[in-house]
This record gives C-alpha cells, sequence and structure tokens, in this order.
C-alpha cells in the first residue's frame, strides 16, 4: 500500500499515456514526445525551487511574474552571443534578488509567505509594464543565440533544456537527501520549534530555499525565451498554480517537511 501511495501518480500518468496514445499513434513518435519534452522542461526546473519552498512550509507566487522578466531581459539587448553573459548575470540577479525580498519579509516582517510573493509579483509585474510602454504593447528584440540552442534545440536527440533539467535534479537531490542542509530543510518543514533548539536557523533555511526558487526561475525564464524565440511580457503565466499543482501531485505536502524533488511523499529528518 505504501508504494501505491508513493507511486500512484506515475501509474495514472502511465494509463494516461496509453489512452492519449489509443486514438493517435503520433503521440508517441519522437518528434511528439521531444517537444512535449521541450515544453515542460523549463517548469521542471521552476518546480525544483518551489518544492524546496514547500518544504519549508513556503509558497512562490511570484515565479511567474520572475521568468518573465527575466525573458523580457534577454531580449533587451543587441540578441548577440556577445551579450548573452551580461544577460545571465543581470536575469539571474533579478531572481536572487526577489528571492531575497520574499525571504526577508517573511523571516524579519513575519508576512504569510502567500503575501510576500504575492508583493514580489506586483513589483516584477512593475518592471513588465515599463517594458509595456517602452514597445507599446508589441513584440520586439531578439534573444541571443545560445539561448536558442538552450531552449529549442536537441543533442542525441534529447532536448538540450531537459539535460539541463536532469542536471539540476541531480545537483539538489543528492544535497537534499545526503547532506546536513537537506536534513535541516525537512526539519525545519516538520518542526521549526525543534529545529531551534538543536541550534538550526530556521531564518537562514528560510532565505536560501526563496533565493534558489527566484534563480531558478530566472533560470527557466531565459531558457523559455530561447524555446519562444521573441520578448514576450507573458512568459511562465500561470506557472505559479501549476508548479504547485506539480508539487503537491508528486507527493509534497504544503503542510512541509514531507516531500522530495525524485522520490514522492519522502520524509527525511534524521
Amino acid at each position: 500500500m505504501e508504494s501505491l501511495r508513493s507511486y500512484g501518480i506515475h501509474l495514472v500518468l502511465l494509463g494516461l499515456i496509453v489512452v492519449t496514445a489509443s486514438p493517435s499513434p503520433a503521440f508517441l513518435t519522437g518528434n511528439s514526445i521531444s517537444n512535449m519534452l521541450m515544453q515542460v522542461a523549463p517548469l521542471g526546473i521552476v518546480a525544483i525551487g518551489q518544492v524546496l519552498v514547500i518544504l519549508v512550509r513556503g509558497l512562490d507566487l511570484s515565479v511567474a511574474s520572475v521568468m518573465a522578466t527575466a525573458a523580457v531581459v534577454a531580449t533587451s539587448f543587441n540578441g548577440q552571443n556577445g551579450d548573452a553573459f551580461f544577460v545571465f548575470v543581470v536575469a539571474m540577479a533579478i531572481g536572487v534578488i526577489a528571492g531575497l525580498v520574499n525571504g526577508l519579509l517573511i523571516t524579519k516582517r513575519n508576512v504569510s509567505p502567500f503575501l510576500a510573493t504575492l508583493a514580489t509579483l506586483a513589483t516584477t509585474a512593475l518592471l513588465q509594464g515599463l517594458r509595456f510602454a517602452y514597445t507599446q504593447g508589441a513584440p520586439s528584440g531578439n534573444v541571443p543565440p545560445i539561448y536558442r540552442v538552450l531552449g529549442s534545440q536537441t543533442f542525441l536527440d534529447l532536448p538540450i533544456n531537459l539535460m539541463i533539467l536532469i542536471a539540476l535534479t541531480i545537483v539538489f537531490s543528492v544535497p537534499q537527501h545526503r547532506s546536513t542542509c537537506g536534513r535541516r530543510v525537512y526539519l525545519m518543514g516538520r518542526n521549526p520549534a525543534m529545529a531551534r533548539l538543536v541550534d538550526i536557523n530556521p531564518d537562514r533555511v528560510t532565505i536560501a530555499s526563496y533565493v534558489i526558487s527566484g534563480g531558478l526561475a530566472a533560470l527557466a525564464g531565459l531558457i523559455y525565451s530561447g524555446f519562444v524565440g521573441i520578448v514576450d511580457n507573458w512568459v511562465g503565466r500561470g506557472f505559479e498554480f501549476d508548479l504547485i499543482v506539480a508539487a503537491v501531485m508528486g507527493g509534497v505536502a504544503l503542510s512541509g517537511g514531507r516531500g522530495s524533488i525524485l522520490e514522492p511523499g519522502r520524509k527525511r529528518v534524521e
């Protein structure tokens, strides 16, 4: 029963694939699968950060707006590879600052995660509004070619953005289960008072989780802008709710302290 509870969602997904593919065999062709994976990879990248935030009893509603702002930044220069590094630094700075602001509001000002991230969403939306005024609502600007490669090309028939997602999953999953930092995240989510008793700084853990979430959202925005190919002020629209659903369906408890990036429903507090 425990296995069924943990991996039942995978069986449901397998059933949906079979039902969908039955009337349309083209659904399971290589190109179709590659396109689907290419589109879902940015969502998966942001989901990693959202899982970390939920594990510490938080919620990040600002990720979609951070993604859009990063995408706007990606197309605000000459669209040449020479600008790619500068675009990356600026976009990541936006994401990290947004996450830092979220974390500080929640830990230092005792603002609820919902209201804090909603306020950050409104701030980044203001930046988008300025962009709308500048472009008069019409798409303009080009994405540096390197981001087009990362967002819309394949290597050995695998989408490059999917490879990035797999790499990030490994990078964040291993410490989550095999490091002191990972144990602190789980303990913080399950019992903040106990975390303080064992000399864990809950504020530091919470802030770090939101900073990671913001940074991953900015990275996903850059990659997604490469997939779209032009400036889009609505990149990531609706992702904030899709991410919460994805995390919960993957076994992460909204109450915190239970779940994992890879293993549904896993607890880790040893």
